[in-house]
């Protein structure tokens, strides 16, 4: 049997905090546990990620009517629905946010790895780090903890997603893990928030253009990303992130 990879400073103690914070907060309503972990647990240290999809409406209200002033992350990918972009723009305006950040790839490692901007074509992980993970982990750098909208029935590979988890030497938060399609839409319709118009025409997790699709009757949301391929995930909530997160370099 292989050897676990040793941890590094702070990685233990990440994983200990989140797992007591989870065991304590997790089966909170999603509204307190932003507004704990934002008034309480990581006071001026923490952000959300936010992809302005087809269901982040809801974590950008909730983080708002706590505090208006914690930083959104947005990777602006340079591959998006030009939809998603106005959409972004829009409820941030809506919502009255103040600290909105686009991430965007690093111009050398772009030339470098994607001259042509058609590396989605052969290479979709290799894509991903590039345009996601590792601005993503530049973006988080600065803070110690991260909200996120993700959810355990969005896919089978989020299924046992905790409210709060341990990425490298940071804590990921997830509020809505146990929320259902069914909350989703009830929060949307009782507060009026906009949604994403692609949501019309199917697209029901949205990421960059290249790589979505329409949701076809009957499959989960995240069934329209890289369609024919293996790949379910654009990497930054798997263990790409953490290395990002843990090179010698952030």
């Amino acid at each position: 049997m292989a050897a676990k990879p040793r941890l590094r400073d702070g990685e233990a103690d990440a994983l200990a905090r989140a797992a007591v914070l989870d065991a304590a907060y997790g089966d909170l309503p999603a509204e307190r546990i932003v507004e704990l972990a934002v008034r309480e647990e990581f006071v001026g240290s923490i952000a959300l990620v936010s992809s302005f999809g087809a269901d982040s409406a809801v974590m950008v209200d909730i983080v708002a009517r706590v505090d208006r002033d914690v930083p959104v992350l947005f990777l602006e990918t340079g591959k998006h629905f030009g939809e998603t972009l106005a959409y972004r723009d829009a409820l941030v305006a809506d919502l009255g946010l103040t600290d909105l950040r686009v991430l965007t790839p690093d111009a050398a490692a772009l030339e470098r790895i994607d001259p042509s901007g058609r590396l989605h074509e052969t290479d979709t992980n290799a894509c991903c780090d590039v345009r996601k993970v590792e601005p993503l982990a530049r973006g988080v750098a600065p803070f110690q903890a991260w909200l996120t909208g993700r959810k355990r029935h969005q896919a089978a590979t989020r299924a046992a997603l905790p409210v709060f988890e341990a990425v490298g030497s940071r804590i990921r938060v997830n509020p809505l893990a146990r929320w259902t399609t069914a909350d989703q839409a009830d929060y949307m319709r009782s507060h009026k928030l906009r949604e994403n118009p692609l949501v019309a025409y199917g697209y029901l997790s949205i990421g960059c253009f290249p790589c979505t699709q329409p949701v076809q009757p009957g499959e989960d949301a995240r069934s329209g990303r890289w369609v024919g391929q293996a790949k379910t995930e654009c990497g930054i909530h798997l263990t790409g992130l953490n290395a990002s997160l843990t090179d010698a370099a952030l």
